[in-house]
């Protein structure tokens, strides 16, 4: 098998990984007690010994690690479409094994957010540009703390929203989708800056000591660790065939935007593929402003889980553990 087919392959296996771990993590949250990104202690007891959340938890850390092999062995331009196509595998199993319906807006708005990625990886094809290294640590901050700010603005607002059922919420998933992608793209920024810094300090005892002192890894963990927070509940009360497809593809396109301005990267020079960018970037953010319009759907389109849930309760949560 040749570079590229084997690229594929492997890109393949990633992505249907990646998005089977994301439906047995939501097959598990609908049999949890209800959780809530406020209480973090309590979240992270509940999905921690909960074996069925794990086991779909590692099974995405595993098409993760997947996606990094699939990208040594070919472009994004070859990986990326691969990895895109994964939201059909999404949406199939959301709607065998949880029984989620989207109506025909919402499935089209889905699906145009998948291709615009594609569109984005398509504008990077042909010979690699100069790869940015350095930044301004003035802009990146302000670049991270406005994204972080309206993250955690759009998170606050759905999780005051109160909940109608056991883990439902009048809200279709789109702000805890927008708010995890921000915080997750804020996380993949700082990445980018660590890598610079790796790369202009060399010998493993100045690497240590300007890792320790750079602020990166600590926004890397915080925003990870609040995105999660953020994601995770909002999976338990929304349909995943809403909130893994918005808040994966946010999170891509913003790092793509912010992260070719704050690092020097150069748009395409060919007018085409510029054009591909920009149609790519103005689509996916379209999708997310007419999902966000969306009320949600009725018990019938969120799954059976959910819709046959109890009430929030003693019974209820005892019921459930």
């Amino acid at each position: 098998m040749s570079g590229a087919g084997l690229a594929v392959a492997v890109a393949m296996l990633a992505t249907s990984a990646y998005h089977l771990g994301l439906i047995l993590e939501k097959r598990a949250l609908a049999r949890l007690p209800a959780i809530d990104a406020r209480h973090a202690v309590r979240l992270l007891r509940i999905l921690l010994t909960a074996p069925a959340w794990l086991a779909g938890f590692c099974l995405m850390i595993c098409g993760f690690g997947l996606q990094v092999v699939a990208l040594t062995l070919a472009p994004v331009s070859v990986v990326q479409p691969v990895l895109g196509s994964g939201v059909v595998i999404l949406l199939i199993l959301s709607r065998v094994v949880l029984r989620e319906r989207l109506g025909r807006l919402e499935l089209t708005c889905v699906l145009a957010m998948a291709a615009s990625i594609v569109v984005i990886a398509l504008s990077a094809t042909g010979s690699a540009g100069q790869v940015g290294q350095r930044t301004s640590g003035a802009l990146l901050a302000a670049v991270a703390v406005t994204a972080s700010l309206a993250a955690v603005g759009l998170g606050a607002s759905a999780l005051r929203a109160p909940p109608t059922g056991r883990h439902r919420v009048p809200a279709n998933g789109v702000s805890y989708a927008v708010a995890s992608g921000l915080l997750y793209g804020v996380a993949t920024l700082a990445i980018k800056g660590l890598s610079g810094t790796i790369v202009r300090h060399g010998g493993f005892g100045r690497l240590t000591v300007a890792v320790a002192a750079s602020p990166y890894p600590y926004v890397t963990v915080g925003c990870s660790a609040v995105g999660m927070l953020i994601f995770q509940t909002g999976l338990q009360r929304c349909r995943v065939s809403i909130v893994g497809p918005v808040s994966n593809i946010t999170g891509s396109v913003f790092f793509i935007v912010a992260g070719t301005w704050l690092f020097g990267e150069r748009l395409p020079a060919d007018p085409a593929k510029l054009a591909l960018r920009l149609v790519g970037i103005v689509a996916a953010g379209v999708v997310v402003a007419v999902l966000s319009r969306r009320p949600s759907g009725p018990a019938s389109e969120v799954g059976p889980a959910d819709a046959a849930a109890p009430a929030d309760g003693p019974a209820a949560i005892a019921g459930a553990a």
